[in-house]
């Protein structure tokens, strides 16, 4: 199978897992992805969507990411589906199809993050992007 089929049998597996019976959670879909990016910092090229670190102690406890555990959950089922795909690529195909799904553009994505295999590389709880702080946070 070439990559583009792959990303696209992937596509319709993350469809079904957030397109169904139960409801549409193309909303958090979305705000996973973010949450699991804005954390990057271009200073030292840490934080971000590599390693899915979300899934460790103190991201994943992190008030900001309140409620983004039953994201994750749903998502679980597209992991079983394709094993070899990292979180963090699935997280982030995720919100990038979601915002396709609800009418919105496609979003190119590249395939090729890994996982880290424990939280020693979450980044420091607060650094997600708050409007309430102003720019000067950032």
């Amino acid at each position: 199978m070439d990559d583009q089929m792959y990303v696209n049998a992937v596509k319709s597996d993350i469809r079904k897992a957030l397109v169904n019976q139960k409801g549409n959670s193309c909303p958090l879909a979305v705000r996973l992805a973010w949450h699991a990016s804005g954390t990057y910092s271009k200073h030292d090229d840490t934080g971000g969507s590599y390693g899915a670190t979300m899934r460790f102690p103190p991201e994943k406890e992190d008030g900001a990411n309140a409620g983004l555990d039953i994201e994750r959950d749903i998502l679980q089922e597209v992991k079983r589906q394709h094993p070899d795909l990292s979180y963090a690529d699935i997280w982030t195909l995720a919100g990038a199809h979601a915002i396709e799904i609800a009418g919105g553009p496609p979003i190119e994505h590249k395939l090729g993050r890994t996982d880290a295999q424990d939280g020693s590389a979450c980044p420091a709880v607060g650094r997600l992007p708050d409007a309430s702080q102003g720019a000067e946070h950032l």
